[in-house]
């Protein structure tokens, strides 16, 4: 059990002015309109991450014209939900050639990269500014996963610092797959070291290099699994 942590080399970081995101795992503009006010006026259980993430959601533009990385990125995010975002009354609103729909009739995976959309459109995501994603395959499609990973992709060269934490096989070999050879990412590995018994970190910037890698060994084991069924009426 860790009961101490020690930070090293930060330096002035956190003297410097630059954005930070995060991202929960629970969507959260699906039930924005009125949420800030109740959090500040009553004791409700939800942690300040989710208020946070809102006051993001709810910035204007920046002044002045955008730049063409935000605004690929915009194009790209808008294929991939069919739309743009509005906001109306607190309310968000997926504007496209059926109307305003409401974020409620959305299926969460389309309201998470609508969130992305909206933080790029409204400058909270820009060059310089830091990104903390929290499982985005939660609730989201798979046939998305691969959009997902364009997107953090593309917010990393446009200046973005990215983390995000993931469970999926999927989320990784997308991101390896789509990854170019100017792209910067680096893969960490926790685990409980059986020695000592403290949570210990390796880091790599190969995929396949990652170690341990508890997603590749479960999945690995659900592949050896499927084929042993597979053959089981064999007689080999």
């Amino acid at each position: 059990k860790t009961t101490s942590v020690q930070i090293t080399g930060a330096g002035h970081w956190n003297d410097q002015e630059m954005g930070r995101v995060y991202i929960p795992v629970k969507e959260t503009l699906a039930n924005a309109p009125g949420f800030r006010s109740l959090y500040a006026n009553r004791e409700i259980h939800f942690e300040e991450v989710y208020r946070d993430i809102l006051d993001r959601a709810y910035l204007p533009p920046l002044r002045g014209p955008m730049d063409e990385r935000r605004r690929h990125l915009l194009a790209i995010l808008g294929k991939v939900i069919s739309g743009k975002v509005t906001v109306k009354n607190e309310e968000f609103f997926l504007y496209n050639r059926q109307g305003n729909l409401e974020f409620s009739l959305l299926a969460e995976g389309i309201r998470k990269l609508a969130l992305i959309w909206v933080l790029v459109q409204n400058g909270a995501l820009q060059n310089g500014s830091t990104l903390f994603w929290d499982e985005p395959e939660t609730n989201l499609n798979p046939k998305m996963f691969g959009a997902t990973m364009d997107a953090l992709l593309e917010l990393q060269r446009m200046g973005v610092q990215v983390f995000f934490a993931t469970h999926s096989y999927a989320i990784l070999k997308e991101l390896d797959l789509r990854m170019k050879k100017r792209d910067k990412a680096l893969f960490h590995s926790f685990y409980q070291d059986e020695e000592s018994g403290e949570t210990a970190l390796r880091t790599t910037d190969n995929y396949y290099d990652i170690r341990p890698n508890a997603i590749w060994e479960a999945s690995d084991d659900l592949y050896d699994r499927s084929i042993e069924k597979s053959l089981g009426g064999l007689d080999l």
